[in-house]
């Protein structure tokens, strides 16, 4: 944990929680003037009425309702100071959360699991106490898309370096508040798991409009004549005309409830979305950033005919009205006399033919926004993690001080690492428990953050583009009646099948292979393997118990290296010291584990020992 982001987190959210205080105590205090407006507004109407000043009477109604609704909104303003306090307050705490690895409040990105995937499994990228749940800060389904899309796929060697670029002016000093001030901004708004180009599908497929054109006609027309036939009525006019505009209007309405039901479901699921997105955007608009994807991502939300912040609160603002018939009441009246429920689904498909190809691009832009904000803030947490170094050489890895992320120990192991060149394997032995799967995993995460275009936890790194894949935790499944040994065999095909093709490079992580069959097959099949992948465009690690496997280094001289990881034991103690070594594992502990456990194990003169 870094102890000097650690103290100025808590300070912040100590700063903010003042100010949250203060922000709350205006709040309330408007609060009661509204009070106090409404009930003077009533007693003052009620007196004039009641001696006849009719005159002030209504001049007090309208005097009144507009102070009222000024209150209201100095209220409402207020209240969005006093939240944004808060939310922001809360932010900091939670980046003390992550630094301490306290990560199970934090979204899992479970959606974006696949045990098919090439490595996003085995290495915990999504899931419980997962690298999404340490990077991740947004809340929107855009932002958190986009982040496990770069996650899930490697970029480009230039696009991983534009990336480090913007991460790099995000998370410089002086931009901690604009960078807290975008993450909260989404966080004042529900957000709904249906993506919002969803919503921009069903709304191209739906056209009440062009299936019903004269309803154009109507719109306009009808609730004109509704409204004068009830005026006319009041003025001693027979009623039934009146009654005839509303009963014609009510049968429109009954005609078309499930169409203007199925609009304002999914509107209303998009309504809190795009006002997070208007106000996000909004405050990337107005910034003047220099990294250069930042620049060009900023320029497509600029050089259309409009901005996109005002697309989406035109939006907002007609989303805003429809969702006045969100009482029974109210979507009776209204759709009785202003025919609402359809002005409204008229505009929004107005809108649709304006705006929504570029708008769809803006919310790209913000997503890949949200995505760069999340690794920055992960970067300005860790200031002692390295950025990589993208190396032209082939399978180029060489890290110093390289630890695991997701261990948050205050004594973290690291290790420094290195190999080069196609065809090369490091074989790692090592007893039970002595760090050989972890060091796997620290290898492949810190590989996946690099070409995310995120810092790596380690002192410094270079690496060369490649395709990440993993073996590791393949198990048994039932549903297909396959075991884990053929399962494992299943992940091994699709790597030989990977690395067959040749043109893409693949850097493997292989764990305790072929470990459900017998001591021979195995060690016949992992040499096997080594020699086959040896052949081909590809590198990587494999851990093992097999002393046998250590062979190969002669074998396959300057391609197969032997390292290890060992362990002492001391009186019933196991001791580990988690360190890479060269050279063949010499310590083993299974005996002494199952001893420890209970089971009575002989030692070399055939005595029990237990």
């Amino acid at each position: 944990m870094s102890e000097s982001r650690e103290t100025l987190f808590k300070q912040r959210s100590e700063h903010f929680s003042e100010l949250e205080k203060k922000a709350l105590s205006k709040s309330q205090l408007v609060s009661w003037l509204r009070l106090v407006v409404f009930v003077v507004g009533i007693a003052l109407v009620c007196y004039f009425f009641s001696t006849s000043s009719y005159a002030l009477g209504v001049l007090s109604i309208v005097a009144f309702y507009i102070l009222f609704v000024v209150v209201v909104r100095w209220h409402s303003r207020l209240n969005y100071i006093y939240n944004n306090y808060k939310l922001l307050r809360e932010l900091n705490l939670q980046e003390i959360d992550r630094l301490a690895g306290r990560l199970q409040q934090f979204d899992l990105g479970q959606q974006f699991a696949d045990d098919q995937h090439a490595y996003t499994s085995d290495l915990d990228i999504f899931g419980k106490n997962s690298l999404f749940q340490l990077i991740n800060r947004s809340v929107t389904t855009l932002g958190k898309q986009k982040l496990a899309d770069w996650m899930r796929v490697a970029a480009v060697p230039k696009e991983v370096l534009r990336r480090q670029q913007a991460v790099a002016e995000l998370a410089q000093e002086g931009q901690v508040d604009w960078l807290q001030d975008l993450h909260v901004k989404s966080r004042h708004y529900k957000h709904q798991n249906p993506p919002s180009f969803k919503f921009f599908d069903w709304l191209r497929s739906n056209n009440l409009y062009q299936d019903h054109p004269y309803l154009k006609i109507l719109i306009v027309v009808l609730p004109v004549l509704t409204m004068a036939a009830i005026a006319a009525y009041f003025n001693g006019y027979s009623g039934y005309v009146a009654g005839a505009f509303l009963v014609a209007q009510f049968l429109l309405a009954y005609r078309f409830q499930k169409i203007r039901d199925e609009y304002y479901d999914n509107s209303m699921e998009m309504y809190e979305a795009m006002r997070s997105y208007k106000r996000q955007i909004i405050k990337v608009e107005q910034y003047t950033f220099h990294a250069p994807l930042l620049v060009e991502l900023q320029d497509i939300l600029m050089q259309q005919n409009y901005k996109a912040s005002v697309a989406l609160a035109r939006l907002e603002r007609i989303l805003d009205y429809f969702s006045y018939r969100l009482s029974t009441l109210m979507a009776f009246f209204l759709n009785t006399v202003f025919m609402w429920d359809f002005i409204w689904i008229y505009q929004l498909e107005k809108w649709r033919k304006q705006y929504v190809p570029q708008v769809e691009g803006s919310l790209d832009v913000l997503a890949n926004f949200e995505a760069l904000a999340s690794i920055a803030s992960f970067q300005f947490a860790n200031p002692g993690y390295a950025v990589p170094v993208l190396s032209h050489q082939p399978f180029d890895v060489r890290a110093q001080q390289l630890a695991h992320p997701l261990i948050f120990s205050v004594k973290r192991i690291a290790n420094d690492f290195e190999m080069q060149g196609a065809g090369s394997t490091m074989v790692i032995t090592g007893s039970n428990m002595s760090g050989k799967t972890t060091f796997l995993r620290t290898v492949g995460i810190n590989m996946v953050m690099a070409f995310t275009g995120g810092p790596v936890c380690a002192d410094r790194m270079i690496v060369a583009p490649v395709q990440v894949y993993t073996a590791m935790r393949t198990a048994d499944d039932l549903s297909e009646n396959t075991s884990s040994f053929y399962a494992e065999l299943k992940r091994l095909r699709i790597l030989l099948e990977l690395t067959e093709q040749g043109a893409q490079p693949v850097f493997y992580l292989l764990d305790e292979i072929l470990k459900g069959t017998n001591s021979r097959d195995r060690h016949q099949g992992a040499m096997a393997l080594i020699r086959q992948l040896h052949q081909r465009n590809a590198s990587g690690l494999i851990s093992t118990h097999d002393l046998e496997l250590g062979a190969m280094e002669e074998e396959l001289p300057g391609s197969v290296f032997n390292y290890s990881f060992n362990s002492m034991i001391e009186g019933d103690k196991i001791m580990f010291d988690y360190t890479l070594r060269k050279g063949v594992c010499r310590s083993f502990n299974a005996s002494k584990l199952m001893q420890l456990m209970g089971i009575a194990i002989a030692d070399e003169t055939g005595t029990s020992q237990q």
